[in-house]
């Protein structure tokens, strides 16, 4: 149970958090210098300037799903930046990545805006495994034309892949291998990149940082439980429970929460 009554345990979690963990990496890359860092690298550009960066970036969609970007950012020219962690496959599927430069598009141009003031735009997904199966450490997905020998399409949407893991090993030797070498990272000790050991460090290790971090495992814990436990109440009412304090001392949420849950649901 992460909880205040755990610090160990909350503390055990911290010291193995590495940046490939979304939460950990929220909290990193939320840091310019870091963020310029990871976009110079995968974009092989030395002149790249982040002037924002947001960690847990929510998109609205008020016809449809929601999402919440796990690092946006945009520099100096204005070109928007989406960075995704996935440790699942699922989380870095094609569709997803269509979705998300879609919904990054429909929210960068307000009423009376041309279309020719939409911003370049890169989806990356950093990603455990080869998703895309081709054997390579990084792809960029651009939109081509067909009948043109595959010219470019130049919309100024890209996708990007990183892979940690290329047939099962790392890929050394490179900027970008060192870079995802630091992703695996447990000690801020053994990383390549000074900036991202001094910024991991100063959430495993300065007390200010790791208060930080604590508070930020705590509230994901609860959240995490909570969700649990709305799943388990809704469970409960799809298979015909009706008597909402048994839902209540079932899944340990309060009687209002649950009275709120299936508030005007057919009884």
């Amino acid at each position: 149970d992460i909880s205040a009554e755990n610090p160990a345990e909350i503390l055990n979690i911290i010291e193995n958090f590495r940046l490939m963990d979304d939460t950990f990496m929220s909290k990193v890359f939320e840091d310019k210098a870091c963020a310029e860092l990871l976009l110079r690298v995968i974009l092989n550009r030395d002149d790249l300037t982040v002037v924002r960066v947001v960690s847990q970036f929510e998109l609205k969609n008020l016809q449809g799903r929601s999402a919440r970007l796990d690092i946006y950012a945009f520099d100096e020219h204005g070109k928007q930046y989406d960075i995704e962690v996935q440790r699942s496959d699922d989380g870095a599927a094609p569709r997803r990545a269509r979705y998300n430069s879609s919904l990054l598009d429909a929210n960068l141009l307000n009423p009376g805006d041309k279309f020719d003031e939409l911003p370049e735009s890169y989806i990356i997904f950093i990603t455990e495994h080869d998703v895309l199966k081709g054997g390579k450490p990084l792809y960029t997905v651009n939109r081509t034309i067909s009948e043109l020998d595959h010219a470019i399409f130049a919309d100024g949407s890209h996708i990007i892949y990183v892979n940690i893991y290329v047939n099962g090993e790392i890929r050394n030797g490179t900027a970008l291998g060192e870079l995802m070498q630091d992703f695996f990272c447990k000690d801020p000790r053994e990383m390549h990149y000074k900036v991202l050991s001094d910024r991991a460090g100063y959430f495993k290790k300065d007390k200010e940082g790791v208060d930080t971090m604590c508070k930020l495992v705590e509230d994901y814990g609860n959240k995490k439980t909570y969700e649990q436990a709305v799943r388990f109440a809704t469970k409960l009412w799809n298979k015909g429970e009706r008597d909402l304090q048994q839902i209540a001392d079932l899944t340990d949420l309060p009687l209002d929460e649950v009275k709120k849950l299936f508030e005007g649901k057919t009884a």
